[in-house]
């Protein structure tokens, strides 16, 4: 239940982050291209492999410290960094053709379930 807490408070706190990013750069660099997103994402992987590897080389983080860190906080701010992580640690694993179906698999099968939801939306609504 504690892990839940700090998972929840720090994807609070991540979300919040995201937004203030979306806002900015949309304010600053306009809506023709999602820049917002593509620097939420790539931001965000960085800054979880720079806590997931300071967790483990340096500070031996908890798992306390982890959830909030990069679930919560990392989490809410882009689940790319997630897709990342677990991408880089199959790839670890010398698994790679798990991370490659996992790769394209996440991708496209996100994209074709994003489509998918929005046309039974509209069929369903209008």
């Amino acid at each position: 239940m504690k892990l839940l807490l700090y998972a929840m408070v720090g994807g609070a706190l991540g979300s919040g982050a995201r937004h203030l990013v979306n806002v900015g750069f949309g304010r600053w660099l306009g809506m023709g291209f999602p820049w917002w997103t593509f620097f939420v994402n790539v931001s965000g992987c960085l800054l979880m492999g720079v806590v997931i590897e300071s967790l483990a080389l340096k500070f031996q983080g908890s798992a306390d410290l982890r959830t909030f860190l990069a679930t919560g906080i990392l989490g809410g701010y882009t689940t790319f960094s997630a897709f990342s992580l677990d991408f880089a640690f199959l790839m670890q694993r010398h698994e790679q053709m798990q991370a490659a179906l996992y790769l394209v698999g996440s991708v496209a099968l996100s994209i074709l379930a994003l489509y998918a939801g929005m046309s039974v939306t509209r069929w369903l609504l209008t």
